[in-house]
């Protein structure tokens, strides 16, 4: 290539003009000054290079560019600017947190995305209130995207050294925005929050506005079902910032850290009277156990991110996707000692769990809300590496009899599992919903309507398995065959009736009974009736109807439900047409 260069040039301009030109073409370049027959410099590249020599001569004076150009003052006092952000709130804050066992915000997202399959991607905002009069880093919420166990997702992260990880105009902002961004992209957002709530000082600015406050739970709820919101709690979250947890499909309160209420612990004592702390009125055992507010409840931070993590297996990114599956492994234990874990008495308790571990895969089961409601299990674990939701009756807790808690606890649990495309398996052991003056007023009938409502409004793949009592309304609930699940099974402990036998001969034999004198003679006719009942209730009759589908030799239950949920997977089902149902 040839390149001619203006008369005034000096020989060593000549050479520089040759290196960086033939650098630039990958080949050799002869530089002419003025018009001169002889170049006055040639340099050819150092190695090859795919670009292909250029032709021809070029007249005119050209600048090299230069290979020393770094950063400016104007990008080194950037770097400082974000630096000086990056270090949060005043330094007498952040030496608060060890006090509480709370990590720098900072530190968290490292603790959150670093490592295999895990990166911060970028951050939006960071320059919120930059230019305000008392400078709050980034307006003390960070909202971004990363790479969490190889999933992208949005997440936003309260720093509790800014004015308490309150909440105003430009962070509610920012919220509002990362919201709006999973809307359209579909992917899952986490929320980590530790918040006291609004800045009481400056509402006008967010509050009641269309883009406020507000906003956060409309746009909630256009998430809600469209992909997985999942909220870890590690502060006192009060008034508007307590929303969020309660919105969001799942919850992780940390021990002794974390706590949600409507109202800060001096504002219940100026409207009540009522003297309470924190963890009394709103911490994590209140919302474990008798709100069900939370799903779990962690340890510490780096317990409530593995906590996550492993949940975010089973949920795929939003609602058009399929759940991930993982190479099937084998159970824990043999499903060979499945009937031997039954009893034969249907009054007697024992350990569902000790069932799931022999048919789901070794290592998969999560439970989910074991505190509350505890006669039902809600639980996703893997048949050979497919996820499942599992909704199971405990005879250990309350002879697996459904009250008001459990009842609304599944009916969620099935709302969300169907949401996210994740197929259920009903365990039936249950003598049906709890009776009495109580549980009237604790809404049994109201929440009990919610557990039926759902299992009727789900429309992924659904197997039901009779293992021990499907007595009263609970067979419907658990997915009996009136519900239209893809199979109903039973095992040969199995039995359908509207009540069991003892409240049967109770209700239908009472006066006949009352008229033998004999105590021996009514206990034998007692027992006959019993006998009678049973054998009208028991699973071989079900099945001789075609009630159900099939009866499973227990020890098989693992490979039939395997077989069935993979035939079933791409069933497609259809509700009739409407806007939406009336039960909430």
């Amino acid at each position: 290539m040839k390149v001619r260069i203006g008369a005034d040039a000096s020989a060593d301009e000549a050479e520089a003009i040759a290196s960086a030109m033939a650098e630039h073409v990958g080949g050799e370049v002869s530089v002419y000054v003025g018009d001169d027959a002889e170049p006055a410099a040639v340099e050819d590249a150092a190695g090859d290079t795919d670009s292909p020599p250029g032709t021809g001569g070029t007249t005119g004076t050209v600048t090299p560019p230069a290979d020393d150009l770094g950063p400016t003052d104007r990008e080194e006092t950037l770097r400082e600017e974000i630096a000086e952000i990056l270090a949060g709130g005043p330094e007498k804050y952040k030496e608060q947190l060890p006090e509480e066992d709370k990590l720098f915000v900072r530190d968290r997202i490292d603790l959150w995305f670093t490592g295999d399959g895990n990166d911060f991607l970028f951050e939006d905002g960071r320059f919120a209130e930059f230019d305000a009069d008392d400078k709050l880093p980034a307006d003390g919420l960070i909202t971004g995207a990363a790479t969490f166990e190889d999933r992208d997702v949005h997440f936003m992260a309260n720093d509790y050294t800014v004015k308490r990880g309150s909440m105003a105009a430009k962070g509610v902002e920012k919220f509002l925005r990362m919201q709006q961004r999973a809307l359209k992209t579909g992917q899952p957002v986490l929320y980590l929050m530790d918040s006291s709530g609004g800045r009481i000082d400056q509402q006008t600015g967010f509050f009641a506005n269309r883009e406020g406050i507000g906003k956060y739970y409309y746009n909630h709820s256009m998430l809600s079902g469209r992909v997985p919101q999942i909220c870890v709690l590690y502060g006192p979250c009060i008034a508007g910032a307590a929303y969020t947890p309660v919105f969001a499909d799942f919850t992780i309160m940390v021990e002794g850290m974390s706590a949600m209420a409507i109202a800060s612990p001096r504002m219940v004592q100026m409207v009540t009277g009522e003297e309470i702390s924190m963890q009394e009125l709103g911490g994590a055992s209140v919302h474990a156990r008798q709100s069900g507010s939370a799903d779990l409840v962690a340890r510490d931070e780096e317990h409530a991110r593995e906590l996550v993590s492993q949940l975010i297996t089973y949920l795929p990114d939003n609602a058009d996707e399929q759940p991930p599956k993982t190479p099937g492994r084998g159970p824990a234990a043999s499903p060979a000692g499945i009937d031997s874990i039954v009893p034969q008495e249907p009054n007697r308790g024992y350990d569902m769990v000790d069932l799931i571990d022999r048919v789901v895969d070794q290592g998969s089961y999560f439970e989910l809300s074991p505190d509350y409601g505890k006669e039902i299990i809600t639980a996703y674990a893997r048949i050979d590496g497919r996820p499942v939701g599992i909704v199971a009756n405990q005879p250990n807790h309350r002879a697996g009899a459904i009250f008001p808690d459990a009842a609304e606890k599944a009916a969620e649990f099935i709302w969300k599992s169907d949401a996210f495309n994740v197929p259920i398996l009903y365990l039936c052991d249950t003598p049906g919903f709890m009776a009495g003056s109580q549980v009237e007023k604790d809404a049994i009938l109201e929440k009990g309507k919610k557990f039926i409502y759902a299992t009727s409004s789900a429309t992924v793949p659904q197997q039901t398995v009779v293992v021990r009592k499907a007595y009263g309304a609970g067979i419907y609930a658990m997915g009996g065959p009136a519900y239209e699940p893809e199979s109903v099974i039973g095992l040969p402990s199995g039995e359908i009736a509207i009540m069991g036998p003892e409240a049967a001969i109770n209700a239908v034999y009472a006066r006949k009974l009352s008229e033998i004198d004999d105590a021996d003679e009514r206990a034998e006719m007692e027992a006959e009736l019993r006998e009678e009942y049973r054998e009208d209730i028991d699973i071989h009759r079900m099945a001789s109807e075609v009630v159900i589908d099939e009866i499973v030799p227990p020890s098989e239950l693992r490979i039939e439900l395997a077989n069935r949920f993979a035939f079933y997977e791409d069933v497609e089902k259809e509700l009739p047409s409407k806007k939406h149902g009336t039960v909430l």
